[in-house]
């Protein structure tokens, strides 16, 4: 099948090939023959046959070009060197068939190659121009890590960004196009010098890292000792410890595995001392049964005090009952002693408010404040009642009507009085 562009050749209304007497073989070129070679041991049919082959070869060379071309991918420069090495083997060769058309074909393959060729100059430039702004983007993101404050810096983090970025680099290198070399001696080194500002910091924030876990394990070793010394105290050693573990808390962390066990060995000097006030507290708990149901005893008695209608009585009542709860003493657990207190508090208090009404009852003052506006109320329904009568007496309704409002209202605050 002919190539793309082309037209089929028509059939030649001569050979393109005779052979002499002699065994010479003639190639037709236009109007005239031109001698390709001998074939003195064969038969004429051979002869050309032999040298028709040839031409076959070199149709096949033409015919792959051409393909190659077509199917695209393949180097538009390379293809033309290709063609023009080809053209020199045709030009001449001694073969027999359309020379002159491979020939044309080669031309205008070639023409084609050289639009081609321009393309592909211009879609390199272009893939070029681009990847210097992906490998320059690349070289700006691990040029802005290494401006970072160290301080700052997560480094698991940070490391796995930079191998990532590295890994980026090689595979844009191995597999995208290749950068003229200034531009990428320039990127590699700008590179370079920015993954070794991050290693340095790297170095620099792990060294100084390993002096403060140094450091802390120390104060902490000296502080698990300063805490195992307090066993000896017990209970009263709390104070102590405390003290001890705010320190703890400031002294920094040392590497993870020991800082556990450190850790392990503090807790534990405090949990003794902790476990002797514990075992305190279960004592203390335990011989305070009896106290409790002795506090109890006296609740269940402190009832009455409601129930005494007289006042210093119920106040005799609970004066004692406070002095014997008093002489139990305190209990434990605290909730418990808590709650007891709370219930003889409500006692008291009701006992407290009993006698506040009493004393504002009975109080010398406030009878005699009292009395006095009782007679004043008194007086002053007497004035209304002679008012509402004379009111009616002259048929004054309106008169009358407000005399007995005033009078009514009177007589309400003398009732509440008691008068």
């Amino acid at each position: 099948m002919p190539p793309a562009g082309t037209t089929t050749p028509t059939p030649p209304s001569e050979p393109w090939g005779r052979v002499g007497e002699n065994g010479t073989v003639e190639v037709r070129e236009g109007e005239t023959w031109r001698v390709v070679g001998e074939y003195p041991d064969g038969t004429p049919e051979e002869a050309l046959a032999y040298f028709e082959r040839k031409f076959a070869d070199l149709d096949g060379e033409v015919r792959l070009l051409e393909e190659r071309h077509r199917r695209g991918g393949a180097s538009a420069a390379d293809l033309r060197s290709t063609a023009q090495t080809v053209r020199e083997r045709v030009t001449g060769a001694a073969a027999v068939g359309d020379l002159a058309g491979l020939e044309a074909r080669l031309t205008a393959l070639e023409a084609t190659l050289v639009e081609a060729t321009a393309e592909q100059a211009q879609a390199a430039r272009e893939a070029v121009a681009a990847a210097v702004v992906h490998r320059t983007a690349i070289v700006e993101q691990i040029e802005a890590i290494a401006a970072r404050d160290p301080k700052t810096i997560q480094w698991k983090q940070t490391t796995a960004e930079i191998s990532d970025l590295f890994a980026l680099w090689q595979t844009h290198q191995s597999e995208g196009p290749r950068l003229p070399k200034s531009t990428s001696h320039q990127l590699w080194k700008r590179f370079r010098d920015a993954r070794s500002v991050v290693d340095r910091h790297r170095r620099d924030f792990y060294s100084t890292l390993d002096e403060q876990h140094k450091s802390a394990r120390a104060e902490k070793t000296r502080l698990i000792e300063r805490a195992e010394a307090l066993a000896s105290k017990g209970e009263v050693g709390i104070a102590d410890f405390r003290d001890l573990l705010e320190r703890w808390k400031r002294s920094g962390r040392a590497v993870r595995k020991a800082d556990d066990a450190l850790w392990a060995r503090f807790k534990a000097a405090g949990d003794a001392l902790y476990g002797a006030r514990a075992e305190r507290e279960r004592a203390e708990v335990e011989e305070s049964k009896e106290k409790i149901e002795a506090k109890r005893a006296l609740l269940t008695e402190a009832q009455g005090v409601a129930g005494e209608k007289d006042l210093p009585a119920a106040r005799t009542l609970l004066t004692g009952i406070q002095r014997r709860w008093d002489d139990i003493g305190r209990v434990f657990p605290r909730d418990v002693e808590r709650g007891l207190d709370d219930d003889l508090r409500k006692i008291e208090q009701a006992l407290r408010s009993r006698e506040d009404q009493d004393w504002k009852s009975n109080n010398p003052e406030t009878k005699a404040r009292q009395n006095d506006m009782t007679q004043q109320l008194h007086d002053a329904i007497a004035k209304l009642e002679q008012e509402a009568a004379a009111a009616d007496s002259s048929g004054d309704a309106s008169a009358a009507a407000a005399a007995r409002e005033a009078l009514a209202t009177r007589k309400a605050w003398l009732a509440a009085l008691g008068g």
